[in-house]
């Protein structure tokens, strides 16, 4: 950990710039390739599948993880990252015009996520290492909200641009060229920016490798021990259960609010997309977590379990009404769609909370890594089939599917050992 002399920059000018650079990506190739892909004209089935695969980096983080501490240091390892990220906003916008678009930026979406996912591994790292204990009590806070802030930027603003350029032109292919060379100039700004305004903390320095044997005695001794945990195959199944309803819904909401009614959709605009599900759903999420994490805090995770259980999963009947009442009413929508996502905010702070749970003891820092991992499976899995089987059911009978889906996680529930105490602030 650093100390004050350590540090030669205010956080305030590189704490939420560095985290809404971590945010923008990560929205961009889970959910914003989504609706260009959408845009583009590909089917349901295969922008679930492939985008699906588009989580794979996110679930193997922790197996590189180590050679982020090890190869050069982690400030060097954000802004490099960041111009990756650039090159690749600029590879996307170049090849949609492109006869093979889709195979070539899907190849740069999976050069977006493999930087996105080691750029997360830098900067959470260079966070911990730049500020003092004190700084990172008081800037968590910041991050969250930067990193929310990248979400409706992305989902919101990114998405309403690209409708708005397609009204203008009647072209899509300009439009998310347009949209994508945009955010890649940004990233080059975030990397020149952050190559002179990042701090220096003496403690980010290279260690290297001094004995490739005890690293890799040390390595795979750090993962043998998280899975001689107690309840293992309980634990493991929580991480990947918990939100394998919401994995399929995810996947599909914005594909519903765009497709025309007469496929089962609601036929929004990219406009009305960015405005309910990129703005105010985002804001809803926001305050569900922000709620999540008060309540939790006053009687701890036990007390809260299943009501945040129940609060994540009961409102995706929200979206059953809406494919079966079909509404125009965007504020009948808007609030439809925000209750879902207030819900799922609510509920995934149980999930975060547990995690820390699970990765508590020797190699907390490892072991939590490894349950995002878990994490990024349990979404990655279930989203890439989800648009096949949309197709084979319909929207109406798929979001009735969805609900069961949810019947698994209340199940292991009940299994996993959890304090009373555990999250209650003392």
């Amino acid at each position: 950990m650093s100390t004050a002399k350590d540090v030669s920059r205010n956080p305030w000018l590189w704490i939420p710039t560095l985290y809404l650079a971590e945010g923008l990506p990560n929205v961009l190739v889970a959910s914003v390739s989504v609706v260009f892909y959408k845009n583009l004209g590909v089917s349901n089935a295969a922008i679930a599948f492939y985008t699906g695969w588009l989580y794979l980096p996110w679930v193997i983080k922790p197996l590189w993880s180590p050679v982020v501490d090890l190869l050069k240091t982690r400030r060097q390892w954000i802004w490099a990252t960041q111009f990756l990220l650039g090159a690749g906003l600029a590879g996307v916008a170049l090849t949609i015009p492109a006869p093979h678009f889709f195979q070539l930026t899907l190849a740069f979406f999976w050069l977006l996520s493999f930087s996105s996912a080691t750029h997360d591994i830098a900067a959470d790292g260079f966070y911990m290492l730049a500020t003092t204990e004190r700084e990172q009590s008081f800037f968590v806070g910041i991050r969250n909200t930067a990193y929310r802030v990248a979400t409706i930027l992305a989902q919101g603003e990114l998405v309403s641009l690209a409708g708005t350029i397609h009204e203008r032109t009647g072209n899509y292919v300009f439009a998310w060229s347009m949209a994508f060379a945009l955010v890649a100039g940004i990233f080059l700004c975030f990397g020149v920016y952050h190559w002179f305004i990042l701090p220096r903390p003496a403690a980010d320095q290279s260690k290297g490798i001094a004995s490739p044997e005890n690293f890799c005695a040390e390595f795979f001794k750090t993962f043998g021990t998280f899975f001689q945990k107690p309840k293992i195959v309980v634990l493991l199944l929580f991480l990947l259960l918990y939100r394998l309803g919401e994995a399929q819904l995810v996947k599909m909401v914005q594909l519903f609010l765009l497709d025309p009614r007469a496929s089962g959709g609601l036929g929004l605009t990219d406009q009305q997309l960015g405005l309910i599900y990129g703005k105010a759903g985002i804001i809803a999420l926001i305050l569900g977590g922000l709620l999540g994490g008060f309540v939790v805090a006053r009687h701890g995770l036990k007390f809260w379990l299943w009501p945040m259980l129940l609060a994540i999963h009961l409102p995706d009947a929200v979206f059953i009404w809406l494919a079966y009442a079909q509404p125009e009413n965007l504020f009948a929508i808007g609030a439809g769609v925000a209750v879902e996502q207030f819900g799922y905010g609510f509920g995934f702070t149980a999930f975060m909370l547990y995690m820390i749970h699970i990765a508590r003891g020797e190699h907390q820092t490892a072991h939590y890594a490894i349950c995002t991992g878990f994490m990024a499976l349990g979404m990655m899995l279930p989203g890439m089939w989800s648009g096949w089987l949309q197709e084979q059911l319909g929207y109406q009978h798929f979001f009735l599917w969805v609900i069961l889906a949810t019947i698994p996680s209340f199940i292991v529930a009940t299994k996993i050992p959890l304090e009373a105490g555990f999250g209650k602030r003392n």
